[in-house]
């Protein structure tokens, strides 16, 4: 009977470690987790402040962000003159975290940008006075608990408008701009088309 008991226990101790063992691996991934949201949302919150050195001071030396509709930025020093620019010709600038999804190396963020483009030149366009809201997602990757890329998208167009690089959407202009694109892209895929039956023959 003793004998029983010691073998039951000692089932009952393998069992427990294998399931320790088990839970070992999601717990570092949960820690993971945690810790690469930690440093994206601090990076967000410090985007929110203006506070460009806490924002560079969080990526790694050779990190790469790419800002869709704008270009590529390499490197802190690039990263630093960027951001400079971006709060000195919106000095009121605001960033929300609409929503944030963090994996063990990377994270997806939504956010927006709001603020008045009345400080400043940006990328050499003088300010304008314009209230801008943007809505932009970000893919952010990680090594060693720093940021060595994001991946930036919003609508460009949306924001050239809004700074009054476009006209509005739907005004005469705009629908005059809209026909002109249309024709030049009708025209380049039926050129293309006859190319194509050209060199059939």
């Amino acid at each position: 009977m003793a004998q029983a008991k010691t073998a039951d226990s000692a089932t009952d101790k393998a069992t427990a470690s294998g399931r320790s063992e088990a839970k070992q691996p999601q717990r570092k991934r949960i820690t993971r987790r945690k810790a690469v949201e930690e440093t994206v949302r601090a990076y967000y919150e410090a985007m929110d402040n203006r506070d460009v050195d806490s924002m560079v001071g969080l990526w790694g030396d050779e990190g790469v962000e790419d800002v869709v509709p704008i270009g590529v930025i390499r490197g802190r020093d690039e990263l630093r003159g960027f951001l400079s620019e971006l709060f000195a010709a919106m000095p009121d600038a605001r960033t929300t975290i609409t929503r944030l999804i963090a994996g063990e190396q990377d994270c997806a963020v939504e956010w927006r940008l709001e603020g008045t483009f009345d400080g400043a030149p940006f990328m050499g366009i003088e300010p304008t006075g314009s209230r801008v809201e943007l809505r932009e997602v970000s893919l952010v990757d990680l090594k060693d608990g720093e940021i060595v890329g994001i991946t930036a998208y919003f609508d460009g167009a949306s924001y050239a408008r809004q700074i009054k690089l476009l006209p509005p959407d739907g005004s005469g202009v705009d629908r005059a701009m809209k026909g002109a694109f249309d024709a030049a892209l009708h025209r380049s895929v039926t050129g293309e088309a006859e190319t194509r039956q050209q060199r059939r023959r």
